[in-house]
């Protein structure tokens, strides 16, 4: 019974089935998932140039927004090159080890998102419910342990939720998924999951939910503020600041949500490997756009560049 234990839960190396099967439709995803790599490595990697090269980005608010890039930046590559490279390859494998790391990883950058999305949500509380002393509570000290904290916190939970993923006996290696997800993981198991499903729901609270309330909470003494302001230029001004903030939470925490806190059946696994690209790589992609496309600050700093690269030339 041990040795038949034993075969169960080894295995070598795991079998992903990907987005499809179909050739011509596996060529177009590559295209399409390529074309999303690279719009996410070039503004990503152009948000944290920006920040880093002009002065008036050198604030709390534009911080944060690095450490976001940063995070997206190391999320896609993650998984998205052997994506890449399963869309071109009849059998689509993966070592039982590096399965392992990509889900540590994955979850980790993943939860170290929701938190740093918290931090900036109180960010900006404190730019529009306190401008006066904001400088003073944003202090440098306070933003770099924010930001440390979110990253350990992330990786904290991911570690623990690794751990009782793959200390499941498994009764085959076959992932309908296109990278090594907890959910798809456990799936696989011989045994009940009942312990994995609460320990998920537990982590989906503290890593989802925690930061989705803080945000929620944030936005309400925002709102409460601007409706205060008596000029409507004021109070266009102020919601300005937190639009393009507000619209990747929506987008982060309603795809997230959907996929781990919404009981679905196992006929809708097909739409939760695309909400999961969703939040995985088009999220990542949209973030630098959303922030750049709808902030003046960051818009000059990107035609100052522009122009000193042309005189430099």
């Amino acid at each position: 019974m041990d040795q038949e234990n034993k075969t169960q839960t080894w295995v070598s190396e795991f079998i992903l089935l990907g987005l499809s099967n179909d050739p011509k439709t596996q060529v177009f995803l590559f295209v399409l998932v390529l074309t999303m790599y690279l719009v996410t490595l070039v503004g990503n990697t152009l948000i944290l140039l920006l920040i880093s090269l002009d002065n008036r980005l050198h604030n709390p608010m534009y911080f944060f927004l690095g450490v976001l890039s940063f995070v997206d930046l190391c999320y896609a590559n993650s998984f998205t090159p052997q994506m890449l490279a399963h869309m071109l390859s009849a059998r689509k494998s993966i070592p039982f080890y590096s399965c392992v790391f990509q889900l540590y990883l994955s979850l980790g950058l993943g939860g170290s998102e929701f938190f740093l999305l918290g931090a900036m949500a109180y960010d900006r509380y404190v730019a529009v419910c306190h401008p006066l002393h904001y400088t003073v509570i944003m202090h440098e000290g306070l933003c770099m342990g924010l930001a440390a904290s979110c990253l350990v916190a992330g990786f904290t939970n991911s570690l623990m939720e690794t751990i009782i993923t793959f200390r499941l006996p498994l009764c085959h290696n076959v992932i309908n998924h296109f990278a090594c997800e907890t959910l798809a993981v456990v799936r696989l198991a011989c045994v009940d999951i009942s312990f994995n499903m609460v320990m998920m729901a537990i982590s989906g609270f503290l890593v989802i939910m925690l930061p989705c309330s803080l945000v929620l909470f944030s936005y309400g003494c925002i709102v409460t503020a601007i409706l205060q302001i008596h000029s409507a230029q004021g109070r266009s001004k102020a919601f300005g600041t937190c639009a393009s903030h507000l619209i990747v939470v929506c987008m982060c925490f309603g795809a997230t949500i959907f996929t781990y806190l919404v009981p679905r059946s196992a006929s809708s696994m097909e739409v939760e490997k695309f909400v999961t690209l969703f939040y995985a790589l088009v999220a990542p992609m949209l973030n630098p756009l959303i922030y750049s496309l709808r902030n003046k600050e960051v818009m000059a700093a990107f035609q100052k560049f522009l122009e000193n690269f042309r005189d430099k030339e």
